[in-house]
């Protein structure tokens, strides 16, 4: 028996105590329902803010698939998100792959620098990311650092609000070490939402800071990819749990 419906998507968020992050991860799901009205789309977080994941999945059922508002290959990627989907057997499908590394991410922050104020004076970019003790999350986000500074034609270095290094300050004065003026050089917030280390991050800029991803149409168009290639790897039919995608 053939599929009959294209599986929800579930984006799924980390979630914060910042009280403006919901509010911009809602505004994303709107324009990724919005620019795919054939689909139904659900909003999860793993922790913090409502609807929890394991709220948002048991009130589907049917082929579902997982997309990481996340930005690479981590602990929640690789562990809670599959485990959430295996603890509701009511739902068929897989976890798509996270939402880094990518162009439209490189193109996102760019735009992000753009609205902060950056212009042809700037000499470098601090990419300020979460940070994992995954070695994989930190390959992505230097991916992502290389595919941003082949766009800005600048160096860009990664760094991290908790759990790796550089941190913000100290990936600056690497920077400085090497002739760049610690007041030409920005910080790109690699975060899809506010939240505290996107706060923690933008407060150690030594020129502008920008704002994180948000609902830029790049990264709806982002989310959307990775919904499709998720639904590609799916069964024909509903009655197969497919592994981790990413």
């Amino acid at each position: 028996m053939r599929m009959t419906q294209p599986p929800a998507l579930v984006a799924v968020a980390h979630g914060s105590r910042d009280p403006r992050a919901l509010p911009a991860v809602r505004a994303l799901v709107e324009r990724v329902r919005a620019a795919r009205p054939g689909v139904e789309v659900r909003l999860g977080h793993v922790e913090l803010d409502e609807p929890l994941l394991g709220d948002t999945l048991a009130a589907l059922r049917g082929p579902a698939v997982l997309v990481p508002l996340l930005l690479g290959r981590g602990h929640h990627v690789k562990h809670d998100l599959p485990a959430a989907l295996a603890a509701a057997p009511w739902v068929t499908g897989t976890v798509a792959a996270p939402l880094g590394p990518h162009p439209l991410l490189a193109e996102t922050l760019h735009d992000r620098l753009l609205a902060a104020g950056w212009d042809r004076a700037g000499q470098a970019v601090v990419l300020a990311a979460a940070g994992s003790r995954d070695p994989q999350s930190a390959a992505d986000t230097a991916r992502t650092a290389a595919l941003l500074a082949a766009r800005l034609g600048v160096p860009v270095a990664p760094a991290y609000a908790s759990a790796a290094a550089p941190t913000v300050p100290d990936a600056v004065e690497a920077l400085a070490h090497r002739g760049i003026a610690r007041d030409k050089i920005a910080v790109a917030s690699y975060f899809t939402a506010p939240g505290r280390f996107a706060t923690q991050t933008a407060a150690a800029a030594p020129w502008i800071a920008a704002d994180p991803l948000g609902a830029h149409p790049a990264m709806v168009r982002l989310v959307l990819r990775r919904y499709d290639e998720a639904t590609a790897a799916l069964p024909r039919t509903g009655s197969h749990r497919l592994a981790h995608a990413g």
